[in-house]
């Protein structure tokens, strides 16, 4: 076993050496790549930060648009609403107008029509008691065998007309 203790001996200088070594392997892997890879590490945890941040205010933009558009789209409903509505009252209203238009219109040449019947009637009676009276003061005449004056043959029509 002897033999062996001499490959396991443990040298103050070597362990030194060694301890030294490690401690500035240490420094140096803390300066040239822990140093480097933290700062890393914190750009891109500040990066990521900033995407949530900015997600976040896109969201809010993006809710903020969203309820834009619906009251904009409330809004062009109501005034769609109004407009028909408008429009309704307005065919209403027309068609009323016209409506009551037509019924003047109805009347009057009701009334027209009426007036002329009743003119043509008159019209009528009248040159039939004429016909019936110069035909009455033409039998006369015949009767009597005499032609009578024009002023008893005007008082002769006017009695027939009166009596007829």
């Amino acid at each position: 076993m002897e033999e062996y203790l001499s490959f396991v001996s443990i040298d103050a200088w070597t362990m030194i050496f060694t301890w030294v070594n490690l401690i500035i392997l240490f420094l140096l892997l803390k300066k040239f790549l822990f140093k480097p890879i933290n700062k890393m590490l914190d750009e891109r945890a500040g990066e990521i930060e900033n995407s949530y941040k900015t997600a976040e205010n896109t969201k809010s933009e993006a809710a903020e648009i969203k309820a834009e558009y619906e009251r904009r789209l409330q809004s062009a409903k109501s005034e769609a609403d109004g407009i028909i509505k408008s429009a309704v009252e307005t065919a209403n209203t027309r068609s009323e107008g016209i409506v009551n238009e037509a019924s003047e219109k109805a009347k009057h040449m009701l009334q027209r029509s009426k007036k002329q019947i009743e003119s043509d009637k008159e019209s009528a009676v009248r040159e039939a008691r004429e016909d019936i009276a110069s035909m009455a003061v033409e039998i006369a005449g015949k009767i009597i065998g005499k032609k009578l004056d024009a002023d008893t043959d005007a008082k002769l029509i006017s009695d027939i007309i009166d009596r007829i």
